[in-house]
């Protein structure tokens, strides 16, 4: 029988119903304080310490920034060796464009031979350099004039703000330029607001409007559009604190918003805003991440952030939004899509008028077709120099990352021009018998020790092992100028008029052994003068010299003048040492610029942050003394008649004879490298090729190196070399003797003598022998002559108690 419910049994069981509701209610209650507190007690804590986070990471954005290095400023000058192409070619390489006006900074105009040139105001290691516009001239291969654009004043000079060469970031691959609120143009900083966050002036962190138009947009879309909620500083948070490229999560979410929160309670709207325009992502290039404002305009556009025009801004603002998808290089269409849109944005919000909106929207998208900002190293081989000169001062963990500016002396110019040298060369000489060429070169400035540019490898933009500087290689005959320069410096016994014997010649060594040098051509060539054994590279002849004025008298030399080690052994005469370009470029500076003792150096100096100096490298040489003076200078014509000629005379073919160079051909044993020295007027270059694995080549120094030298030179701007005759004295000389005479005898020839030596005269008469004696005359020496004791006369050389035998290096 089923069970009967009567209204008693119904009460009592709605009663005990009742009874169990206020406990549910009490747990629930619990329940949900306990969660609250649980919460509480884990936010609090993860605040505290994301706060913590906010202050660490906050403070990076302002001072991760990469140290810069720049070329040189390019100095203009009336008079100063100049021609369109390379000016252009510097203006290209510090992102000057031509906009036919050259009223804004970092633009140029062009009509022929005449420029209009507006630089931009920059620090350089002697202080503030303002900008200015100039007006100048190029003619007949220099400047001819050179005038302020304004008040149409000639000018003595004006400098232009360097090139960057290279970028030494720290631990993260960002390029970053920092500026300040007020260097932003106003419409950037207003349309920013009005695309991105229009509310950003009211809210406080994250904007709960926004969030619901976005839920409201998408909702009514069914999901098929969305709208982005994320205020300016959720973005700088996401991409300053949390790092971009990341997969967007619940947690990370959360940790944004906690983290505008926090941003928005301890910094004031401008330093956010500021941070903002630092620190926004902006592209890719390769490693090497976009962020802020400026780099975005200099990346995109090779302008200034205070020169864009209001398609320029539109465009940076749309890119915010997604810089790969808008990428206007990959994807012009969409990106004009977009910057369009944004434009609609500036005129909606009353930013830009309608003429404004309908002249910027028939603009082009103006995007430069190449990355405005240079790579972290285009220039390997300079900057490994610039990092090796700083290592001292600065080591590399102190130098990258730090804000500083490093001031070098390149010129982007003669480094384009020797590049293209070393490629064109080597592509011309190789084949299928020859092995693998490689080439190192260092150029630099005679009057000041600059290094103008550095090659280190056939593969010029490849980092690696850099010839120029670490390749120690056999220097061959360009040794023999500094025999012949300590032969000079006794001018009562020799000048470049001095006959010299060039016939076989054997030199006892140690335990026996004997050294038996000849020259390349295997022949002798008798009585000869001594500039023509110079200027012809006659082994016999130079190392009757050497010994003369003794291979330990030449180590001490090469050291004093270039800090170079070499064994003293007879074949040092012959150039058996083994060197870099660098170490010989250091060498030939003496003679390139006079005899002046010059430290060549890449940096010229470093500034901080602020562009104030740290440490200035480019100091004044001190001048030459006139000893130094004039022994320098009377090798140097003899290194021009080398090119007139002797072994590099094939320059006059290649028309380089007006420059009147100074040079000399270099080759080690066997042609397994090739060198070649030579300087004019302005510029020194030294240059060497050959193979890795020490095979032969084939080439000699005029068939080389000195193909790359021609290459270079044939571009570069340069004044000839005009030799100081201060304290020469010129005379005609008889043929096949010493006497001074007439220009009119027959066979006279012009050399240059120390002033108080120059031989006796003696009218015209048929050439005599050779005289056995000395040239007379006394007179009083100077600098290192007087160090070695050479103004004294010398005593006859001593056999050297051990010296080993070494292969003779071929003379050309």
């Amino acid at each position: 029988m089923p069970p009967r419910y009567d209204s008693d049994d119904t009460d009592a069981f709605d009663d005990d119903t009742e009874s169990r509701w206020p406990r549910w209610r009490s747990r629930l209650i619990t329940a949900g304080i306990a969660a609250f507190a649980l919460a509480l007690g884990f936010l609090i804590p993860y605040t505290v310490y994301l706060n913590k986070q906010v202050t660490q990471r906050f403070g990076e954005l302002r001072w991760q920034i990469p140290t810069r290095v720049y070329a040189r400023p390019l100095v203009l000058a009336p008079g100063v060796a100049m021609d369109t192409q390379t000016l252009k070619t510097e203006l290209a390489a510090a992102a000057y464009r031509d906009d036919g006006t050259g009223k804004s900074p970092a633009t140029f105009s062009q009509d022929g031979g005449r420029f209009v040139i507006s630089s931009r105001g920059y620090n350089d290691v002697d202080g503030p350099v303002a900008p200015r516009r100039v007006e100048l001239t190029v003619s007949g291969g220099q400047i001819a004039s050179l005038r302020d654009a304004g008040n149409r004043k000639a000018l003595k000079a004006a400098r232009l703000d360097p090139a960057r060469i290279a970028t030494l970031y720290g631990q993260k691959q960002e390029e970053r330029r920092l500026v300040r609120l007020e260097e932003t143009p106003e419409l950037l900083v207003t349309g920013l607001q009005a695309v991105e966050d229009k509310d950003f002036n009211r809210h406080h962190g994250i904007d709960l409007s926004g969030i619901v138009r976005a839920v409201w947009v998408t909702v009514r879309s069914g999901g098929q559009s969305r709208q982005g909620a994320s205020t300016l500083t959720q973005q700088l948070a996401r991409s300053g604190l949390l790092g971009i490229g990341k997969e967007q999560t619940v947690t990370r979410k959360f940790n944004e918003v906690l983290y505008a929160l926090i941003m928005e309670a301890r910094y004031d709207k401008r330093t956010i805003l500021e941070a903002y325009l630092n620190q926004v992502y902006l592209g890719q290039r390769g490693s090497q991440a976009i962020h802020g404002m400026s780099s975005g305009a200099e990346f995109w556009f090779g302008r200034d952030l205070s020169s864009l025009n209001t398609e320029h801004i539109a465009l940076l603002i749309g890119l915010v939004k997604g810089p790969s998808y808008y990428d206007p290089r990959r994807n012009p269409e969409r990106a004009l899509d977009r910057r369009n849109f944004v434009l609609g944005k500036l005129h909606e919000n009353g930013l830009i008028d309608q003429a404004e909106l309908e002249r910027a929207l028939k603009a082009p998208l103006g995007v430069a077709k190449v990355p405005g900002l240079i790579a972290a190293n285009r220039f390997p081989a300079y900057v490994d120099l610039v990092r090796r000169q700083l290592g001292h001062d600065y080591p590399e963990s102190v130098l990258q990352g730090a804000g500083l500016s490093v001031m070098t002396g390149m010129s982007p110019s003669a480094q384009a021009y020797a590049e293209g040298s070393v490629t064109k060369t080597i592509k011309s000489l190789e084949n299928k018998r020859r092995p693998e060429l490689q080439a190192g070169l260092v150029l630099t400035d005679v009057h000041n020790g600059d290094v103008l540019a550095v090659v280190g490898s056939r593969d010029v933009a490849e980092p690696g092992f850099n010839r120029a500087i670490e390749a120690q290689r056999p220097v061959g005959s360009l040794l023999k100028p500094f025999v012949y320069l300590l032969a000079l410096a006794q001018p009562d016994k020799y000048s470049l008029a001095t006959f010299v014997d060039d016939s076989p010649v054997t030199v006892q060594l140690s335990r026996g052994k004997r050294w038996t040098p000849g020259n390349a051509d295997n022949r002798s060539h008798g009585t000869v003068r001594l500039i023509d054994a110079l200027a012809n590279s006659y082994n016999q002849a130079t190392v009757r010299v050497g010994m003369q004025v003794g291979p330990e008298r030449v180590t001490q030399l090469i050291h004093v003048l270039a800090g170079l080690k070499a064994e003293s052994n007879p074949s040092v005469i012959l150039g058996s040492t083994d060197q870099s370009p660098y170490a010989m470029a250091q060498l030939y500076q003496f003679l390139a610029s006079g005899g002046e003792i010059q430290p060549l150096h890449a940096v010229r100096g470093v500034l901080d942050p602020q562009g104030k100096l740290l440490k200035r490298y480019d100091k004044t040489p001190a001048p030459a003394q006139e000893g130094d003076s004039i022994a320098a200078n009377l090798i140097s014509i003899g290194l021009q008649q080398v090119v007139s000629s002797g072994t590099a005379q094939r320059l006059n073919a290649d028309g380089l004879g007006r420059l009147q160079p100074a040079g000399k051909t270099g080759t080690s044993n066997d042609g397994r490298d090739s060198w070649y020295a030579g300087y004019t007027g302005d510029h020194l270059a030294v240059v060497w090729m050959g193979n890795d694995q020490n095979e032969q080549t084939g080439l000699f120094g005029a068939t080389g190196a000195m193909r790359v030298w021609s290459g270079i030179f044939s571009r570069l701007p340069t004044a000839p070399l005009k030799v100081n005759n201060k304290g020469l004295d010129w005379q005609p000389v008889e043929a096949g003797g010493m006497a001074a005479t007439d220009d009119a005898c027959p066979g006279a020839r012009r050399f240059p003598f120390v002033v108080g030596y120059a031989p006796n005269y003696a009218p015209c008469a048929p050439p005599s022998a050779l005289p056995e004696g000395e040239g007379e005359g006394q007179g009083e020496g100077g600098g290192w002559r007087s160090w070695f004791g050479l103004d004294k006369k010398p005593e006859p050389a001593a056999e050297p108690a051990s010296a080993a035998p070494a292969a003779t290096p071929p003379a050309r």
